[in-house]
């Protein structure tokens, strides 16, 4: 199986500053950057012949329909049997990717990595935007189980929505490193580059001290079985320092590639070489 890289420049549902449209070309360049190379720390080459292929940017600006733009690119990739790696855009945008996987995986499992729980029934008055994607997920029954990480922001409300739904939330403060997704059938990573903290990721809208490190995230995705799919979003190259957000980003695409294929058995095999 081939991983699909596919950009979702859109930011429209941002609640607090508006960027992370930006973040799909970044986040590219700083993965064919010179200043590392294509090898995941399981030694697979990643720039390997139909390891991952770029299904280039959607173009939304003009769209009358963003959403439904997003579910069909999403849903052609699945029927051409790639496997999304989505690269937003603010997190409204994880709202009709999981639309699209939804009739290919039963039961589907998401893990989703973030400062914010984002299960606010609506946020100023908009039921869609990026801080409230997970409880439409929930109502329109996208996921058999929601397993939430990283969460430190979590309010009176949204403690209700997750007692709603049934979602599984361990707050960062109760954090253990060595934790391990225990699950049966497809899992979908939806990842906050907020869920990480400012010192590893500061180009984002909504810093929240206290958060992940690289390292906690990175052996996170290595530990998970079964993805069939993930995103990346909310990383705004506005606020970025040196590019360092986008190459986390990167490296968590490497990462996030390979444990795809790792659930397909078709991961290619190689040395590792250093720059």
């Amino acid at each position: 199986m081939t991983v699909a890289l596919l950009g979702v420049p859109y930011d429209a549902a941002s609640s607090y500053q508006r960027g992370a449209a930006k973040a799909p070309p970044a986040i590219r360049a700083a993965l064919r950057n010179d200043s590392s190379n294509s090898w995941s720390e399981s030694l697979v080459d990643t720039a390997a012949p139909g390891f991952i292929t770029d299904a280039d940017d959607l173009v939304l600006d003009r769209s009358p329909d963003p959403f439904g733009a997003i579910q069909s690119a999403v849903s052609h990739l699945l029927d051409l049997g790639r496997a999304p790696l989505v690269l937003g855009g603010d997190h409204s945008i994880t709202l009709p990717v999981l639309r699209a996987f939804r009739p290919h995986y039963r039961p589907l499992t998401i893990l989703h990595v973030d400062a914010h729980p984002d299960l606010y029934d609506e946020f100023e008055g908009d039921k869609y935007s990026h801080a409230c994607p997970f409880a439409r997920v929930m109502e329109e029954g996208l996921a058999d189980r929601l397993v939430q990480v990283g969460i430190r922001t979590m309010n009176h409300h949204q403690r209700e929505q997750a007692d709603r739904f049934g979602t599984e939330i361990i707050e960062m403060k109760d954090w253990k490193d060595g934790w391990r997704l225990q699950s049966e059938g497809a899992v979908y990573i939806s990842f906050d580059m907020d869920g990480l903290d400012p010192a590893s990721a500061p180009g984002v809208s909504h810093p929240e001290p206290g958060g992940f490190t690289t390292r906690q995230a990175l052996s996170l995705i290595q530990s998970v079985e079964g993805l069939i799919g993930a995103d990346i979003v909310e990383y705004n190259p506005d606020n970025d320092l040196r590019d360092l957000t986008a190459r986390v980003a990167a490296k968590l695409v490497k990462e996030l590639a390979c444990a795809i294929h790792r659930r397909k058995g078709d991961s290619p095999t190689g040395r590792s070489h250093t720059t």
